[in-house]
């Protein structure tokens, strides 16, 4: 028994015998799947919140599948991505590699090849999916704060001592203390270093956040 979500690998390729195929294959090894004929099939469906990957045909009618790549990369949507295809050259495959995707597979392919790559797949999604609740719960923290705590909290964090940031803010410093240590408790860190790193967790994802906004 495991408290682990059930995983799930979408699989989205233009031919029929493809897709049943991969289906197929992947089931016969314990994985759950999902198939799709086009990218605007997998875009209408619903996905449930579970650990994923997809598995992509890169050339088919209608939006491509380095296209789609751009589009989920473009709205933040973090799925790892490997890349299948008759047709593939080596300009495209460097293309979807340094786009993010986890491998680049030439029709026609070993299964190993492609199931050890969907189990690479699928590690990351978990990695990325434990890293955004750390993220998420963190912000959550940061939203208890008063603004004049975060306020504070955001000197905290650059080294001033004490007496400067009370300077700084003109208050005293027992207020400036009363404040600390009101951070420290929403907050739940520990120690400062703990609190510099949960502050540039949000400074990371909230600049993350808004180069994906200007992307759009």
């Amino acid at each position: 028994m495991t408290d682990q979500p059930e995983a799930i690998v979408y699989i989205v390729d233009d031919d029929p015998s493809v897709r049943d195929a991969l289906d197929s294959l992947l089931r016969s090894v314990g994985l759950k799947t999902q198939h799709f004929a086009s990218t605007e099939e997998l875009r209408l469906s619903p996905r449930r919140d579970v650990p994923s990957c997809l598995v992509l045909d890169i050339r088919m009618p209608g939006q491509s599948g380095l296209e789609f790549q751009r589009e989920l990369a473009a709205s933040g949507e973090a799925i790892p991505i490997i890349f299948i295809t008759g047709h593939g050259d080596i300009a495209m495959s460097v293309q979807a590699m340094k786009a993010g995707a986890i491998e680049f597979l030439t029709k026609p392919f070993r299964d190993q090849d492609l199931i050890d790559a969907i189990h690479v797949g699928l590690d990351k999604s978990r990695a990325w999916r434990q890293q955004s609740a750390i993220i998420g719960e963190i912000e959550r923290r940061h939203r208890t704060l008063t603004a004049t705590e975060k306020e504070t909290m955001a000197l905290i964090v650059t080294g001033l001592i004490t007496r400067e940031i009370a300077a700084r803010l003109k208050v005293s410093e027992i207020t400036i203390k009363v404040r600390r240590a009101q951070i420290m408790r929403k907050m739940q860190a520990d120690s400062l270093p703990e609190l510099v790193r949960m502050a540039d967790k949000i400074e990371a994802e909230a600049t993350e956040r808004g180069t994906l906004a200007q992307a759009r």
